[in-house]
């Protein structure tokens, strides 16, 4: 199943638009390393930056939602666990181990969320609020560093993020509560079959 779900995440990344977010990407660095205006707001590392913190799903949220809001034991349990991949936008522990696999009320979130993030980050680079990203950073780099970095030290891509962040929180927030109470419900029927 995991082998599923990861080919499934490069099938995205590795769909026309990806390659015309990366074509994007170069044609921006090839114009900021030549003082040239910068011609795209969207590019490979825009989408990474903004809308995939913490992993597609923007995962990292739902850790932070969890440290913050659940009373779960196991559910924190798995957020501690997932914490440290998580800063590196590596969120199979916390995909799986939660899961958000087949489970809707999580699902709708993981979805939700990236649009959310990548809809903000335009607007306000559109604005020109925010510079346009101009450096190619690895998908690894942490949340607010990234931010920083892909738009060549614009300190503003921090603000962005940590809105987004906050958004994406509050958006997982509901839905965790939810997934708490089947979870639980569920536990209950299965302790009452036992018995």
């Amino acid at each position: 199943m995991g082998g599923t779900i990861k080919k499934a995440r490069e099938e995205i990344r590795g769909l026309p638009s990806g390659q015309v977010l990366l074509v994007n990407m170069e044609k921006n660095t090839a114009a900021y390393a030549a003082h040239k205006p910068i011609p795209y707001i969207m590019s490979n590392t825009f989408r990474d930056t903004f809308g995939m913190m913490g992993g597609t799903g923007s995962t990292i949220a739902l850790l932070i939602a969890v440290f913050l809001f659940s009373r779960v034991k196991a559910n924190r349990d798995i957020a501690a666990l997932s914490a440290v991949p998580g800063i590196f936008n590596i969120n199979e522990p916390v995909i799986f181990g939660f899961p958000i696999v087949f489970n809707i009320p999580m699902m709708i979130p993981f979805v939700l969320n990236p649009v959310i993030g990548i809809l903000i980050a335009y607007a306000v680079t559109a604005a020109g609020w925010m510079s346009r990203v101009v450096v190619m950073v690895p998908w690894t780099t942490p949340p607010l560093i990234s931010g920083f970095l892909a738009t060549a030290g614009d300190w503003r891509a921090v603000i962005v993020q940590i809105v987004i962040l906050v958004i994406n929180i509050a958006v997982y927030v509901p839905f965790l509560k939810v997934s708490e109470k089947v979870t639980a419900k569920q536990a209950e029927q299965a302790r009452a079959a036992a018995e």
